[in-house]
Parts: C-alpha cells; structure tokens; sequence
C-alpha cells in the first residue's frame, strides 16, 4: 500500500485543532478555525480521499477524537464514517492497550519498521489523517508517499505544525493543486527525491 498523508493548515502552518475548540484537549484557544470554510468542493475532496483508503494509521490523540465521535455515525453510507468503521486502523501509541474500536491494532516500537511492514501489505492507500507528530516523523523518516495539504486562508501564529523540525532537506513534486471556492487552497505533492540548492548571486 501507498502512505498518504492528509494534513488541514493554516498559512502560517499551524494544524492544530482544526476541528473545534480544545479538540485535542489542551485548551487551545484557536481550535475550530477550519470549521468555517467547508462546502461542496472540500466534501467531495475529502469524500474521494476515503474512498481510496483500505486501512488508516493514526497518532494516539487523532485516534482517541475519531474514536469519540465516528462510531456513533451509523450509516454505512458516509463517505467518512463507513470507511472509518469498517477498515482496518493502526495507532500508534506506547500507553494505549485496551483500543475499544472495532478493527484497531495498536503498534508500538520500532516506528519505520512497522509501518514499513504495513505498507508491503496489498491495497490502495494507508491514509493518516491529522495526526501531527506521527505525521512528521513519517515525513522525517522518509515514508511518505504522498502528502495532501489543505491550507486554509487563516494566520493564528501560535499552535503545533506538521513538518519536523530536524534536518530533512527533501523535495517536493506538485502533482495536482485546486481551489475551493471559499478559499481553502489542495495541494497534492509527492516526494521528489533530496532538495536541491543554488544561488541567485551573480558569479565574481
């Protein structure tokens, strides 16, 4: 399977707690700030990313919001819930040990080494959903295969980010890139080998 990775930021980076107030249960202030950008085109994009799913990996606290909420939506028909409910997921965590959602494995140890395993698996996509610090530490560990970054037209200047902050020095390939009509730019980008460098400055 391929890993994508689908991150929601502001256009200063920030992803934290996109979905509402205290999401994440640290009381941050600014959390909810995505809410007011949804439409048609940010559905039908998300809807098309689940349907390419065939398990999902998640960090400990994006597991425990989805597990909040997700297995109360019963129909098997949302094009969120259905996938969520039903496929497998993986979360990593090294204090959680009694998972209660259907279909969950927790993975623990050697990080590279057991997703690696999870993406020789056959199927389409493991998708990682939010999930800041596994994110980055898969974008670190260079096992990303693809990555959809939703930016949001909204500066907070404070709040967690996606990218490690460690040297990576990786690049980038735009592979497809729309906006929505309230302003939420997609961007599909998909590893382009190591960063290159250059100078402007005009030879002596």
């Amino acid at each position: 399977m391929r890993l994508t990775v689908t991150s929601f930021l502001t256009l200063d980076g920030v992803m934290q707690c996109p979905g509402a107030p205290d999401e994440d249960g640290t009381g941050f202030e600014y959390g909810g700030w995505s809410a007011p950008y949804g439409d048609e085109d940010f559905g039908a994009f998300m809807a098309a990313r689940f349907e390419n799913a065939d398990a999902f990996l998640l960090g400990r606290k994006t597991y425990e919001i989805f597990a909040g909420y997700w297995p109360r939506v019963t129909d098997p028909g949302n094009p969120i819930a259905g996938p969520l409910n039903s496929l497998p997921k993986y979360v990593v965590s090294s204090t959680l040990t009694a998972p209660g959602w259907h279909g969950t494995t927790v993975l623990t140890g050697d990080l590279a080494g057991r997703v690696g395993k999870l993406k020789e698996q056959p199927g389409k996509e493991i998708q990682v959903h939010g999930s800041g610090q596994l994110a980055g530490a898969l974008i670190a560990h260079g096992l990303v295969d693809e990555l959809h970054m939703l930016i949001f037209p909204v500066i907070l200047g404070v709040g967690s980010g996606l990218f490690p902050r460690q040297p990576v020095a990786a690049a980038m390939q735009l592979a497809d890139s729309s906006t929505t009509s309230k302003g939420v730019t997609i961007l599909t980008l998909r590893p382009a080998g190591p960063a290159t460098f250059g100078t402007f400055a005009e030879e002596p």
